[in-house]
């Protein structure tokens, strides 16, 4: 049965982990230009410097004596983020929505002394947080007010969008919604759910939560379909653009919409998880194959958006 599921999947087109390492992450994402994605100190400083627009940084901490010294670094601070610059799948980042004196409101509405936050960002600092367990720096930047049209579909944290770009071309996408379960953070691997988009338009099609296809947000009751994303053209254009700053022809870009700033990209990721097929109800190699063969067509950015839009409008 197990062996029938695989020759299933393959023939719709599921790309596998296994596959996805062998044919397009080794292949097309050079290694010494991970750094660029895995340390979110320099992936800022990139796009930045391409006029890509980022969260705000207001500082960061790099070494364990600069802990005394965060009263000064908030100062003045109502609502801030403090994330580890090497950390994965959203683990250690502390999203903070208000504060007074010495204590500070989380997303999940857990309330933090000082001590408790200056404990927090040494463990980050150690590397708790951070890929392979490394020693770690800390950023402090701008908390992002998402865009109110997704206020009847997501719990507490803020909504992103991840795309998945092949060879400077967006293949697919997916609006991560947090939820009660996953504390507010829009990461499926906690509890998120994750909405397939069309390519072509920018609604949202059904999501998935774990392994299982829902219609209806689990807290808010709230259909997850149909909504459209706003900025959608300027979404697709701008993950088109971070295959020219990379370098990573396999990669998954996340951003946000922030209700006053407009798109921001959050982070970048060269080994992007794979559930996104389930909630497009689509395989990823189809689409892949697709790029590959049309590649040496799509000579400008505006080729590669148009190619995208036009080849994978929804589930296929």
């Amino acid at each position: 049965m197990m062996f029938d599921l695989a020759r299933r999947l393959r023939e719709q087109g599921v790309l596998g982990i296994n596959r996805r390492n062998a044919e397009y992450t080794l292949l097309h994402n050079p290694r010494n230009r991970y750094p660029l994605v895995d340390d979110k100190l320099l992936t800022k400083a990139l796009a930045a410097e391409a006029g890509i627009a980022v969260p705000e940084l207001y500082g960061a901490v790099e070494i364990q004596r600069q802990v005394r010294d965060l009263p000064q670094m908030l100062s003045g601070r109502r609502d801030f983020v403090l994330k580890p610059a090497r950390g994965t799948q959203g683990d250690g980042i502390l999203v903070i929505t208000n504060s007074a004196r010495d204590r500070y409101r989380a997303a999940d509405g857990a309330i933090l002394s000082h001590d408790e936050l200056a404990f927090h960002v040494a463990n980050m600092l150690s590397g708790v947080y951070s890929i392979g367990g490394h020693p770690d720096k800390v950023l402090i930047e701008y908390r992002v007010n998402f865009d109110p049209v997704f206020e009847a579909i997501t719990y507490r944290g803020v909504p992103d969008v991840r795309i998945i770009v092949f060879l400077g071309v967006p293949v697919m996408a997916m609006v991560r919604l947090p939820t009660r379960r996953s504390g507010g953070r829009a990461n499926l691997h906690q509890g998120a759910i994750g909405a397939g988009v069309n390519m072509a338009t920018g609604h949202t099609l059904s999501a998935v939560m774990g392994m299982a296809i829902v219609d209806e947000h689990p807290d808010t009751g709230n259909p997850v379909a149909g909504v459209e994303i706003p900025h959608w053209p300027s979404l697709l254009e701008i993950s088109a653009r971070c295959y020219d700053l990379t370098g990573l022809g396999y990669l998954g870009i996340d951003l946000v919409l922030d209700r006053n700033k407009g798109p921001l990209v959050l982070e970048l990721n060269a080994r992007p998880g794979l559930a996104i097929q389930i909630a497009n109800r689509a395989g990823l190699q189809p689409r892949l194959r697709a790029v590959e063969e049309k590649r040496d067509s799509l000579h400008t950015l505006g080729d590669r958006v148009a190619f995208a839009c036009q080849s994978f409008p929804a589930a296929s």
